[in-house]
């Protein structure tokens, strides 16, 4: 006999009451749906130079598109010092690509590990990858969504 539990919780210090959820049910997973697709959202933060490498070894496995920003940040290697005509100064934020791909999930540990092989340098500051799940795409011109659309 399953009992009903009360999930409450705390934000901002104003009390969000759940829907009552089953017991041994997990209220953070959400439910697969059948039939539905799961596609990930791949985002990669990768050294400059490593762009063309990277974008090779997507191509190679058949990905076909893929969106890139020129992003500043910096993680462990905490920026570097430069000359420039006899002054020094401090680059805290290091210039670095930012990469996004939608994949569907099966794709998601070899798009993963190709990304990892050709970005690394065996140096701090070579990145990270970051993969979240996409709950819809809609492909714009047709209409087309979930899987069909990437």
């Amino acid at each position: 006999m399953a009992q009903n539990l009360h999930a409450l919780l705390w934000c901002a210090g104003t009390r969000i009451e759940q829907k009552p959820v089953l017991k041994n049910q997990s209220m953070f997973l959400k439910p697969q749906k059948f039939g539905a697709a799961i596609m990930k959202m791949i985002t990669a933060i990768i050294k400059p130079f490593k762009l063309d490498d990277v974008r090779e070894a997507l191509t190679d496995l058949g990905i076909s598109g893929m969106t890139l920003e020129e992003v500043k940040g910096f993680g462990r290697q905490k920026g570097h010092t430069e000359l420039y005509r006899g002054a020094e100064y401090v680059i805290d934020f290091v210039p670095k690509f930012k990469l996004q791909l939608a994949v569907n999930d099966n794709l998601v540990e070899v798009v993963t590990e190709a990304i990892t092989k050709a970005a690394n340098t065996t140096k701090i500051g070579d990145g990270k990858i970051f993969v979240s799940e996409l709950e819809q795409v809609i492909r714009i011109r047709t209409g087309e969504q979930g899987e069909s659309a990437l």
